[in-house]
């Protein structure tokens, strides 16, 4: 058990990995099996996967640091007025990529992040299907771990010929296409889920703008790896994307980026 006062993030690492790996596997074992789809309020899918990883991670959290409030998307979201106050607390997504792992492509992540202050300082993203794990740790950095072996992550130096945008696979719209457009020469790689941060984390893509919705947890744990990597992750108006500021959990629109090379933003000024 780590106390709230005494919080050391090297302390929480190996039981925080553990945890999603855990969560990850109780996934695969809905995944390998004849699994129903229910829709959420808003239309997205949920199954008994996003459930059970739900209920694996915040039991393991609550043992590991009782006195650290958590969110979770399949855990319901409490009022403003309580969560407004917190300094410090958890943020999950069980599940990232639930359309991913309906359709059964392996794209799809477990998200685990540590919130403090409206910044994310420590985040595991872990891809059940490639048993990888993406860490993000502030004051450690950015690594990638498979097949027991740990590799130290930083975003790429500099953009390649053509730049290599990431994209998501399940949503796309007219204001990436004009994004893309603005941008010239480009090879745009689709992806599901949280993968397309851990994708500029590692260097392997150039930039991610998403000018769609998403929520803050499917978002902490990954921008955590991509900060951690040495990379950013924008809104609009240039500012880093910043968490239990506002009455709802929708992130702005903004983007993922390694080098700075490119004035991203500016290629998004004539938007929709």
């Amino acid at each position: 058990m780590v106390s709230i006062e005494d919080l050391n993030l090297e302390e929480l690492l190996e039981p925080v990995i553990a945890l999603a790996i855990g969560a990850g596997d109780t996934i695969l074992a809905v995944y390998a099996s004849d699994f129903d789809v229910e829709s959420k309020s808003d239309q997205s899918p949920l199954t008994q996967a996003d459930l059970a990883s739900h209920r694996h991670i915040a039991a393991g959290l609550a043992a590991l640091t009782p006195a650290i409030p958590i969110i979770s998307e399949e855990g319901g979201l409490p009022d403003f007025s309580v969560r407004g106050h917190w300094q410090r607390y958890w943020l999950i997504d069980p599940l990232d990529g639930t359309k991913e792992f309906v359709s059964r492509n392996g794209e799809f992540t477990v998200n685990i992040a540590l919130i403090e202050n409206g910044r994310p300082i420590f985040g595991v993203v872990h891809v059940p299907v490639q048993q990888r794990t993406y860490v993000g740790c502030t004051g450690r950095g950015s690594e990638r771990r498979e097949n027991s072996t740990v590799t130290p992550i930083r975003v790429a130096v500099q953009s390649q010929q053509p730049v290599r945008v990431v994209g998501s696979r399940s949503h796309r719209g007219s204001s990436l296409d004009a994004f893309l457009q603005n941008l010239g020469d480009y090879d745009m790689v689709p992806m599901g889920s949280s993968l397309k941060f851990c994708t500029v984390a590692e260097g392997k893509a150039d930039v991610y703008p998403r000018l769609g919705p998403t929520s803050e947890w499917d978002t902490a744990a990954a921008q955590a790896v991509v900060e951690q990597a040495g990379g950013l992750v924008l809104e609009l108006d240039g500012k880093p994307l910043s968490y239990n500021r506002k009455q709802d959990i929708l992130n702005p629109w903004f983007v993922v980026t390694g080098p700075q090379d490119h004035d991203w933003l500016a290629l998004l000024a004539d938007r929709e």
